[in-house]
């Protein structure tokens, strides 16, 4: 996982359940420490997340040794009705560089 970002205060103009879903979407084996920090969330916000987005069907989870390796369903769609027929790897793909482009672009 890259970096962790600097600090931000004010509105944005993605949510929580975004960006968790983001990091997890760029690393399938990233640990909840991670995105805590990646996201400037706790572990424990984190942890919620994560069981809302397995609640409805967005992720799920395997054990892999004292990890645990996330699966996204692409095509699920997105819950709101301003986002009807959007996609879960619709919004990925906005929100997740490929490894190409962070090499062509350095971190901030």
């Amino acid at each position: 996982m890259a970096g962790v970002p600097g600090s931000h205060s004010g509105w944005t103009f993605v949510t929580n359940h975004a960006r968790v879903l983001a990091a997890i979407a760029d690393d399938p084996n990233v640990r909840i420490r991670d995105i805590a920090a990646h996201c400037r969330l706790t572990e424990r916000a984190v942890q919620r997340i994560i069981s809302d987005l397995e609640q409805d069907g967005y992720l799920s989870h395997t054990r892999d040794g004292r990890g645990n390796t996330y699966r996204i369903e692409p095509d699920k769609v997105l819950r709101h009705p301003a986002e009807a027929g959007l996609s879960v790897a619709s919004l990925l793909s906005l929100l997740v560089q490929d490894e190409t482009a962070r090499a062509v672009r350095p971190e901030e």
